[in-house]
């Protein structure tokens, strides 16, 4: 009876095969998808280190010379060129390079300050990682730049 059962279970159907290649092709697609979301979800965290890391760098060279006017309306309003020897013009030419350097086609740069109240925002292009053609993150930075002198009577 061993022999006549043996002789019956000998190899797979083709509907065994099929179906394992089936769940093989679903697991090997999964993983496939995961890791593209893993990229593009890396590329917009490394965007957004970025951009806080021009701002962060910006706001020290505005404590660093806190008396000069360091307001800047856009990226198109910044210096052409850099200069060694006006630092307010070399660090608002190092803001404007920095962004362009990680989006160069619509990354975007501005400067408030109110008293020593200085807001830094940098725009970039964010579109790989949501999937739409126009979508723009943005990363502000607030904070003071210097204690306002004191007032006597």
């Amino acid at each position: 009876m061993n022999a006549k059962m043996n002789s019956r279970q000998q190899g797979t159907t083709l509907i065994e095969v099929l179906v394992s290649l089936l769940v093989l092709a679903i697991g090997l697609l999964g993983a496939a998808a995961l890791q593209l979301n893993a990229l593009k979800y890396t590329d917009s965290s490394r965007l957004s280190s970025q951009a806080s890391f021009v701002a962060y760098d910006m706001m020290d060279r505005i404590r660093a010379n806190p008396d000069a006017d360091y307001r800047l309306a856009s990226l198109a309003a910044a210096p052409p060129a850099g200069d060694v020897n006006v630092p307010r013009t070399q660090d608002l030419y190092d803001f404007k390079t920095n962004i362009q350097s990680f989006d160069l086609a619509t990354g975007d740069g501005s400067i408030v300050v109110e008293k020593r109240a200085v807001t830094i925002t940098v725009t970039w292009s964010d579109a790989r990682a949501a999937n739409t053609a126009n979508f723009l993150q943005t990363f502000t930075l607030k904070s003071r730049v210097a204690i306002d002198a004191k007032v006597t009577q």
